[in-house]
């Protein structure tokens, strides 16, 4: 398989923040990388000098084999990036919009208009694109602007965050946008803080914290971290949270997970109807009542939370040490 980006001990501080700590990441062709970290992680950081923008203090950085320090015109030639907010100018219509564009890639007026073309109708925006773009809804614009990266057919495709502020049935649809670009060939890297989006959409994620990768694999592969099942339980009463967890702490090799805002209780177990046999007697035994218990694979939120001791959007949540 051919290497799309090849990351060794990234090193960029900015006065005294270290943004990225000897960041590591492979990424192979064929589908969606997805780079999952809290605000701060250094998502940004790697996009911004992947698309040579910032300049790294240390590592060595590839994109299809070429330097991004020593052959950065020719990195900038392989790659779309669209950021966390749609680029896009209000008064011109999206198709003049990706024309204008493609004429700056050096497109001459002919080129242009059929890259335009191409676009919009991939992006499903055919029916829109000669009105102006400020009458369009925010999932359109990010769409409009996704588009934008498209129109010099790129290697590979830098997405930062794509989905931030918009509303859930944007996000799906730019999800689907997503989908169809890789099914006809297109490389995708992807930094997100939504963990739904990574598991919906790529092929391979990446976790990182405080500039460093601290795990890679699959989705399947991450969720298999915190055992082959988890066990949830909604406790009946917030005062029992902490006796509940006490009570399954010895089912699984991982942590019990609390979260009290929903009164839930998660752990990770290796067995399937054992485990969920004993700790319905544990929570028995342990005189307290809960309102359900279920058995079901583990998420990328629980994932990320084993691994980092936090999850991804920093919500209030504490772990007990099995």
């Amino acid at each position: 398989m051919t290497v799309v980006i090849e990351a060794r001990r990234l090193e960029k501080r900015f006065r005294k923040t270290q943004a990225l700590a000897g960041l590591d990441l492979i990424a192979e062709e064929g589908g969606v990388v997805a780079v999952l970290g809290p605000n701060g992680a250094g998502k940004t950081t790697f996009v911004r000098a992947l698309a040579t923008l910032l300049r790294l203090d240390a590592g060595t950085l590839h994109v299809l084999g070429h330097d991004v320090r020593r052959e950065s015109g020719r990195v900038r030639r392989l790659i779309g990036l669209a950021g966390q907010f749609a680029a896009v100018e209000p008064a011109m219509s999206g198709r003049e919009n990706l024309e204008m564009v493609a004429r700056l890639y050096g497109q001459n007026r002919r080129t242009a208009r059929a890259s335009a073309c191409r676009v919009l109708q991939q992006l499903n925006l055919e029916e829109p694109a000669d009105r102006l773009v400020r009458t369009y809804s925010g999932g359109m614009r990010r769409r409009l602007d996704l588009g934008a990266s498209l129109v010099g057919q790129p290697r590979l495709l830098l997405l930062d965050e794509p989905t931030t502020g918009l509303d859930p049935r944007s996000r799906i649809e730019l999800w689907d946008a997503i989908r169809n670009l890789v099914r006809v060939g297109t490389d995708v890297l992807l930094t997100t803080q939504y963990l739904e989006e990574a598991d919906q959409l790529a092929g391979r994620i990446v976790i990182v914290d405080h500039g460093r990768t601290i795990a890679d694999g699959t989705p399947a592969e991450l969720k298999q971290r915190i055992g082959g099942k988890v066990v949830e339980l909604h406790a009946r009463e917030s005062a029992q949270l902490f006796t509940i967890a006490d009570a399954l702490g010895w089912l699984g090799p991982g942590e019990v997970l609390i979260d009290e805002g929903t009164r839930r209780v998660t752990v990770g177990i290796d067995g399937v109807v054992d485990g969920l046999t004993a700790a319905l007697r544990a929570v028995e035994d342990a005189g307290v009542e809960v309102d359900d218990i279920a058995l079901r694979q583990p998420t990328l939120d629980e994932v990320f939370l084993a691994l980092t001791g936090h999850d991804a959007n920093d919500t209030d949540r504490r772990a007990v040490a099995a």
